[in-house]
């Protein structure tokens, strides 16, 4: 489970990465409208529940929704970890 979580954070980062590359328009780049594509699979399914809210919704639950994945990822850690050491 350490593995998976580390990976999913690590994966996550090189998306942040690129998504704050192709905003900024880094590396001689034009900005591109398209940029957070690869930050939609690390939310799923959460970011769906927020398509059809209000403006600044959408996007808020979008950056969250990979933090909340990753958040159940470390608490499955713990608990996997928890229950290897009572045996």
């Amino acid at each position: 489970m350490k593995w998976i979580f580390w990976g999913f954070l690590l994966a996550f980062l090189v998306a942040l990465g690129i998504f704050a590359s192709n905003m900024l328009g880094l590396f001689g780049q034009s900005p591109d409208p398209l940029a957070g594509i690869y930050l939609l699979p690390f939310g799923l399914p959460w970011n769906l529940l927020g398509i059809e809210l209000p403006d600044p919704f959408p996007l808020i639950i979008g950056l969250g929704a990979p933090l909340l994945n990753l958040a159940i990822l470390w608490g499955l850690w713990r608990w996997t970890a928890k229950r290897k050491r009572r045996r």
